[in-house]
Order: C-alpha cells, then structure tokens, then sequence
C-alpha cells in the first residue's frame, strides 16, 4: 500500500478532532477536502477505515492505516526539526501511564527528556495497550508483555504494593488483626473499576470464595492516598508513594507478609525514532532506581 502523506494527515485528523468538519478546521481544508481524502484512501486500501459516527471512529483495519499515519507523522516532524525547517518545540509524543506511576516516578523521568512534548493519557496499567492498538498513543507503561502488533517491548521493573489503612481504621475494623470475616466487612478503596488490585490481595486470603466488601472509588492517585490516611477505607498502595505517610504514622501496613507486585514493561512502535528512543531510555534510566 502507498498512501498519499495528505490522505494519512485527513485520516489522523478526523480520529483525533472526531468529525471531518473539525478535522478540516485543524488542517485548514474545506470538509468536502477531508472527505475526498478520506474515500480515496478507502478506495486504495479497499476497506472502510472510518465509521462515520459522532465521534468518528477507526475501524480495525482504520487503526492499522492510523498507526501509520502517525509513525510517518512523527518521523516528518523529527526530520523537521533536526533540520530547522519548522516546529522549535520538538516532536510531539502521546503516551499512555498507568497513575500510580504518573504520580509517582514518570514525570521526573520524562523531564529529562528534551526537545519533546508529551500527550499523557492514564489507564490501569493492564489497559494500556489498547491504546497503542487503536493507534492514539505511541508508547505504554503496561503490565502486558505480548507485544501490540508493530512495538516492541522492555521491561521496567516491578511495583509493590501493600495493603494499607490509617491507624484509627485498623484498630476499628481489625482489632484481632487480618481476618476474613474483618476483610468481607472492611470498607475498601478502588481506583476505579479496572482496579483489581485489592481483588488480587482478597483472594490471597480468601481462595476459595470470593469477599465482596462496601466499596468506594476514588479516580486519582494522589486522591487515592489521601482517602486511605482519612480512613474511608484500605487499599493496595505503592511502597514508593507511601513512605512519608508511614513514617509520619498516616498509614500502617495491614499484611507484611503479603504483597501484590505489579511487573511493569515499556511498550514503543518499532519504528525508529530517536524522540521515543530517547523517551524510552529516560524511563528505564528511573525505573532502575526506584522500581524493584
């Protein structure tokens, strides 16, 4: 297949802005343009790349030419930029983090980094692939070491994760120490509905049946540790966010002895690319101080 560099722009305008009146906007082309392009394309491929919703989406085979379109993106504005023709600001990157390492070690890493922007975008890190399938982001922090068709994959290291609460809820809900009966009674903390970290570390005390505690959910990391020290509830927390909670006597640990460790992997395109190369490097650089 070759696609005109033109039609690859209108198909990746369209996904990003959702309709072709917005997509015509950002590229500054009529709407009848994008769609020309659009269709063309199709016509070329022989499949339907676009639904043609509100938003519009990629089809199966839209996201395959999608990922295309912006690997040949990101490769024009790197080549761009190390010859000074355009764009001073550097390359633009969309990644996908997991919170708990957006909160806690990425953001230093990424720092380091210069001469590139960066579109963050959070998932639970057993999620986060699926945005490199669907062509929106470039690169994952992610659980999952089978690479997305077109990436490549490195390991970062692991993070720990202990059940945690405050004193005062420990000594209210747990006075006899970790109990079955206390962990299917115990107000716990979830992160949103993709968090299974605490279902991970019940049934490591109850294999056999399955706790279903009052639950609340709390969608931001910070947040998360916050509600935890306040008592709404335990919760799994990383060791690396929680040492000044404990030390101040915030947070007790309610299982030494049991942890959940999430092992955690770096997903890029294969693509060359020296911004993501360098991305890349940055990361593991950190997650080979702070990670286990």
């Amino acid at each position: 297949m070759i696609a005109h560099p033109d039609q690859l722009r209108a198909l990746s305008a369209v996904v990003e802005h959702g309709t072709f009146d917005a997509a015509a906007a950002a590229l500054h082309l009529t709407p009848s343009a994008i769609s020309q392009r659009i269709r063309a394309l199709e016509q070329q491929v022989g499949k339907v790349l676009l639904l043609r919703s509100k938003p519009a989406v990629a089809t199966a085979p839209g996201r395959a030419v999608l990922r295309l379109a912006r690997q040949i993106a990101l490769l024009e504005q790197e080549t761009a930029v190390e010859l000074g023709l355009e764009d001073p600001h550097g390359a633009r990157i969309p990644l996908v983090v997991n919170a708990d390492s957006l909160a806690t070690w990425v953001l230093p890493a990424l720092a380091t980094v210069p001469g590139v922007r960066f579109e963050i975008l959070v998932d639970d890190q057993d999620h986060t692939t699926a945005w490199l399938r669907e062509g929106v982001a470039m690169a994952a922090i992610t659980s999952d070491t089978s690479p997305v068709p077109g990436c490549r994959v490195t390991s970062l290291g692991v993070m720990r994760y202990h059940a945690m609460a405050s004193p005062s809820f420990r000594d209210r809900w747990f006075p006899e120490g970790l109990t079955v009966d206390g962990l299917s009674r115990a107000p716990m903390l979830n992160f949103n509905r993709k968090d299974s970290l605490q279902d991970r570390f019940l049934a490591l005390h109850s294999p056999e049946k399955i706790l279903d505690p009052p639950c609340t959910h709390v969608p931001s990391s910070s947040e998360f540790v916050k509600a935890t020290e306040l008592g709404l509830g335990w919760a799994m927390l990383p060791d690396i966010q929680t040492d000044e909670g404990r030390e101040a006597g915030r947070l007790v640990v309610l299982d030494e002895a049991n942890t959940v460790d999430v092992s955690l992997h770096w997903q890029q395109w294969a693509a060359g690319s020296a911004a993501l190369d360098s991305v890349a490097a940055a990361l593991r650089e950190t997650a080979d101080v702070v990670l286990r």
